[in-house]
């Protein structure tokens, strides 16, 4: 085994199943598909175990798309003191006419740009900023409800010719 400084892993994230890809920071080097995981916990640490015992002097540089799964896998990977980077979907360049999109592809594809240094990483929000944002969403959201509510019974009285001189739900 040939000692490796940088081993590039592209993350395929989704709900319950990631697609894992690497390549390894040498001239020519080829991009690996290593398969699928699950997406918990147990499963992530046990990858970067096995690919630490693998490549024993690499340093392991992980990749993955900003989505609706959060950033536990970046503070996961983070506190077992290997780099992440979270990218925004946006941020991925494209090639004209690339229109074949499989997970297994998006794994292979991170891994080589991250590589090529081709990707530019989001700010990965502490867990407090975080939760004041979810909770900014939230209310955003009981807002909209509220005022579609408002709507849909003061439509409901005027179909059956319900004079109401109170306001409602104001």
């Amino acid at each position: 085994m040939t000692k490796h400084s940088i081993l590039f892993i592209g993350l395929d994230t989704h709900k319950t199943f990631t697609e894992v890809a690497y390549i390894e920071d040498e001239r020519g080097a080829k991009s690996i598909h290593l398969g699928k995981i699950l997406s918990n916990k147990a499963a992530f640490k046990k990858l970067a175990r096995q690919l630490q015992s693998k490549y024993p002097h690499a340093t392991l540089h992980f990749v993955y798309e900003a989505g609706p799964c959060g950033y536990w896998i970046y503070r996961l990977l983070t506190s077992l003191h290997h780099c992440c980077y979270v990218i925004a979907p946006s941020l991925i360049p494209k090639k004209p006419g690339e229109r074949i999109k499989t997970d297994k592809c998006d794994a292979l594809k991170l891994a080589k740009l991250l590589k090529a240094e081709e990707l530019t990483p989001i700010y990965v929000p502490e867990p407090e900023d975080e939760s004041v944002r979810d909770l900014s969403r939230s209310r955003e959201t009981a807002m909209k409800d509220l005022k579609d509510a408002k709507y849909q019974l003061k439509a409901l009285l005027l179909r059956n010719n319900i004079n109401s001189k109170i306001k409602v739900l104001s």
